[in-house]
Parts: C-alpha cells; sequence; structure tokens
C-alpha cells in the first residue's frame, strides 16, 4: 500500500516538474504546458527589457559605479549593499556554474553557452523589477537587518496573504532543505573523486562548518559570503583567463563554434538543424534559468536585507541586476571557456556535470584540475548552502510572525544541518525533484506578483532617473513612499527614516 501510494505521488510529482520544467522528454508531445516556466521566464524578461527601454543596456556602467560605493551607508551592524549582493551571489553561483554548464554543453552543445547569455541578459531586467520591489515593501527589525522578498510585496502590494504564505512554503521546501542537500551531495561527491573522503566524514565537516554561520542569522551569512564569494570568484576567473590567454590562437574559434551551435549552422550539413537548435536553446535557457535564478524569487529576499547606497529601491534592483551578470555572463562563461577549449566533450560517452568540468581542467593543469574544481565546488556550494538558509530564516519569519519565530528558526536551523549531512551521504532523486516542482511554483508565483506590479517598479525607476538627471548623487538620493500612489498606504515608513 505505500509503496502504491509513493508511486503515486512521485508520478505526479514528475508530472508536475516536466509541465513546469520540461524536464521530461515525452511531455513534449503529449503535453501543450511543456516547459510552461521556461517560456514563461523569457517572455517576461523580454517584456521588462522593453518597458524598463533596456535598463540592462543602457545603465551597464551606472551599476559599476554603484558598486564602488555599495560598502557605504551601514549603519548600526546591517547590510550594506555589496554584503546584500554577495549573498545573493551566494546562492547563485554554485554547482550550476561548474557542473551545470558542463551538463548543458553535453546535451545541447555548444550553442547552448550562447542561448545561456541570451537568458541572463533579459534576466537582468526582471531581478531588476523583483529585487526593486523587494526593497519598496522592505521592512525594519531589531536586528537592524531588513526582512523582504516575494512574500513581503505578495501581501501589501497584492492584498494576498495566502498566496504569500504558499510562496513562502515553496521557497522553504526548495532552498531551505532540499537544495541545500543537493549542494553538500556536490561537495561530497567532487571531494572523494578528488581526495578519496568518504561522504559521511565530509558531511559532518560540512555540519561543522555551517551550524555557527546559520546560528548566527543573516548578518552572520552576509559577512561571511561577503568575504568567500568575491575571493573563491576572482581564483576561478583568473584561472580561466590563464587557460584563454594560453590557448588564445584557439579562443577566437570556440567563440565561433558557440555562434554556429547555437543557429545549427554546425548540423546543418548532417540535416539536423532544426533538432540542434531545439537542443541548444532547451539545454542553455534552462540551465541559464537555474543558475542565474532570475524571476525564481529567491534573490529579492537577499535584495530586500540591504541598507543601500544610495538609499533608493532602484539601487538594490541595479546591483542584482549586476549579479546575474557576474553569474552567467562572467563565472559561467568561464567554465564554458575552459571545457570547449579542453576538447573533452564526447556526445557518444555518458559524462557527469561535474567531472567533465574536472576533466576539462585537467588537460591544462594536470592533476591539480580535480583537485581545484573540488575546492571550487566546496566553497560555491558552502556559500550556497548558508544563503539558501537565510533566505528560509526570512520565509519563516514571514509565517510566524516575529513574536513566534524563534522556536520555528531554531528548529529550522537544525533541520538544515540535518539534510545537508543527509544530502552528503545519500542520494534522494524523488526529494530532489519535488524540490523542481516547489522551485517552480514558486517562481511562477513570483512571475505573477512582478508582473502585477511592475508599475510600481518602472516608478520607482523613473524617480531614481528624474534625481540622477538632477545631478544628485549620494546622500542627495532619496525615497520616500508618500511620492507614490500605491506606496503610500502599502510601505513601512519606518523603512525609510533614518
Amino acid at each position: 500500500m505505500s509503496e502504491g501510494v509513493a508511486g503515486w505521488f512521485n508520478n505526479i510529482v514528475n508530472y508536475g516538474v516536466g509541465i513546469i520544467w520540461g524536464n521530461n522528454d515525452w511531455l513534449i508531445a503529449s503535453n501543450p504546458w511543456y516547459g510552461l516556466l521556461m517560456f514563461l521566464l523569457i517572455g517576461a524578461g523580454l517584456y521588462f527589457t522593453v518597458v524598463t527601454r533596456f535598463i540592462q543596456f543602457r545603465h551597464f556602467g551606472h551599476m559599476w559605479q554603484l558598486l564602488r560605493v555599495s560598502n557605504q551607508g551601514r549603519k548600526d551592524g546591517g547590510i550594506s549593499s555589496f554584503e546584500a549582493l554577495m549573498t545573493s551571489l551566494a546562492a547563485r553561483v554554485g554547482t550550476g556554474n561548474l557542473a551545470g554548464v558542463a551538463i548543458a554543453i553535453y546535451l545541447g552543445g555548444p550553442g547552448a553557452v550562447f542561448w545561456m547569455w541570451m537568458t541572463a541578459i533579459v534576466g537582468m531586467s526582471t531581478s531588476f523589477i523583483e529585487s526593486t520591489l523587494a526593497q519598496a515593501y522592505k521592512v525594519p527589525h531589531n536586528d537592524n537587518v531588513y526582512r523582504g522578498g516575494p512574500a513581503y510585496y505578495i501581501e501589501k502590494g497584492l492584498g494576498k496573504r495566502w498566496l504569500a504564505i504558499f510562496f513562502s512554503v515553496c521557497l522553504l521546501v526548495a532552498f531551505g532543505l532540499a537544495f541545500n542537500g543537493v549542494q553538500s551531495n556536490t561537495i561530497a561527491q567532487a571531494t572523494n573523486e578528488a581526495f578519496g573522503v568518504p561522504t559521511w566524514m565530509t558531511g559532518a565537516v560540512l555540519v561543522a562548518l555551517v551550524a555557527p554561520v546559520v546560528f548566527g542569522g543573516l548578518r552572520s551569512v552576509a559577512r561571511i559570503a561577503g568575504k568567500i564569494v568575491p575571493i573563491m570568484a576572482i581564483l576561478y576567473i583568473l584561472l580561466a583567463l590563464f587557460i584563454i590567454i594560453t590557448n588564445f590562437s584557439q579562443f577566437p574559434a570556440a567563440i565561433v563554434l558557440i555562434v554556429k551551435s547555437a543557429f545549427g549552422f554546425e548540423q546543418a550539413a548532417g540535416g539536423v538543424i532544426g533538432y540542434g537548435i531545439a537542443q541548444a536553446m532547451i539545454n542553455g535557457i534552462k540551465r541559464g534559468l537555474f543558475s542565474n535564478e532570475a524571476g525564481m524569487g529567491s534573490a529579492p529576499n537577499a535584495a530586500a536585507t540591504a541598507k543601500s547606497h544610495p538609499d533608493h529601491p532602484a539601487v538594490q534592483g541595479f546591483m542584482q541586476m549586476l549579479g546575474v551578470f557576474m553569474d552567467t555572463l562572467i563565472i559561467c562563461t568561464a567554465t564554458a571557456s575552459i571545457i570547449i577549449l579542453s576538447g573533452v566533450v564526447d556526445p557518444n560517452v555518458e559524462q557527469e556535470g561535474i567531472q567533465l568540468t574536472q576533466l576539462a581542467l585537467s588537460q591544462y593543469v594536470g592533476d591539480l584540475g580535480i583537485i581545484f574544481v573540488a575546492i571550487a565546488i566546496f566553497f560555491f556550494s558552502f556559500t550556497s548552502i548558508i544563503a539558501n538558509y537565510s533566505y528560509g530564516e526570512s520565509n519563516l519569519e514571514f509565517i510566524s510572525g516575529t513574536k513566534n519565530a524563534k522556536v520555528m528558526i531554531m528548529i529550522f536551523r537544525f533541520m538544515v544541518l540535518g539534510m545537508v549531512f543527509v544530502g552528503a551521504v545519500a542520494s534522494l532523486p524523488a526529494i530532489w525533484n519535488f524540490a523542481d516542482l516547489s522551485m517552480g511554483l514558486m517562481a511562477l508565483v513570483n512571475l505573477v506578483a512582478i508582473l502585477m506590479l511592475s508599475p510600481v517598479a518602472l516608478r520607482i525607476l523613473r524617480d531614481y532617473e528624474r534625481q540622477v538627471k538632477e545631478g544628485k548623487t549620494g546622500d542627495q538620493i532619496k525615497f520616500d513612499p508618500d511620492d507614490f500612489v500605491k506606496l503610500k498606504d502599502e510601505a513601512n515608513r519606518d523603512a525609510w527614516t533614518d
């Protein structure tokens, strides 16, 4: 009986995942909603790109200007704009940047990289909208770290607390628990491959490292992410640049190969151009969305925590746009360059994602490549775990309320640590599939919300652009909810009063 119920449950979950993500090949022919979320995310990104007048291009330089002053403005132990960016990058930069890119290339060919780029470019505008809304609807807290995110702007902006709670529950299942198990499993497998360390031992070490960070709360997560993420990202990019420079004669040909494969020119001679384009698009877009998380509703939880400089909601919108750019157009491109230049991809031989990246690096630096990827995965995935935890804590507090949150958060912390250990020693595909379904549902809810609330974000953008055009900078740029008809009764004024 229990096996029958479990089988029925798995079938329902698999069908749901197939509809939302398009993970099951047979659904292409049998279900018209195949890959619903993939098309909705891209469609929303294109819409936001147009209505913001191509914000990712117009304000590309301005994003970097804001990054230079992003550690200013923090007061009374709060979280700076830079630390909020690093927290979101900690969640974004993980297995998807090393293993996910390899899988995309293996399944979709080099052309998948081009579609990852396109996904990131349109996703930057989506990230601006959701992160700006998260800042606009943020609320103060007694630890001087703001709280906010999709649950908050769904409740206040749309007046639907039940939908906000549904979003929070989906996020808790996906990011708070299951994906932390996925990250620890990746760390354990890579460490075992490189050093022969038993998975249970890696799990125990991870629990010991994660525990003091999560028990330190959101501020602790931001501080650790702010130190680890920049160092690891820079080291990884430097390694990729070294490989590109030492093989520069092949690099232009690799770029040409990516573009040709994206549009099926490489397959044209074989008469399979349509299939080649489809595989490149599906795998590139899917892996790009998984990696940069634009529109998923995860990064806005980090964006809301910041005391930005200048203190205006649009600033975190720009900063999180930069996060998408860094994740996909820089770090994922670094991985793709290493793999394509190595020539190790063989479509006729089944290859695991992380092992493929390790094999590609070993072509340049020998066994050190396997070790380096294991170390990079460790730090990237470790920071993803603590960032995912911070998303979960914020949403758990939203559900339970500030007064009842302490006990619930303490239980949640132990559940996270338990999942980290279980994920390291076990393979639980049914749980991971359920997490995919949960993440897909939360993304659908978030996309509907930000599409409905996008006029608010657009007015905030125009207000910021007006002040910049007037020559205002730094503390001269201000945000007043009373200047906006909708926010006058919905935004928390205490969040915008020094």
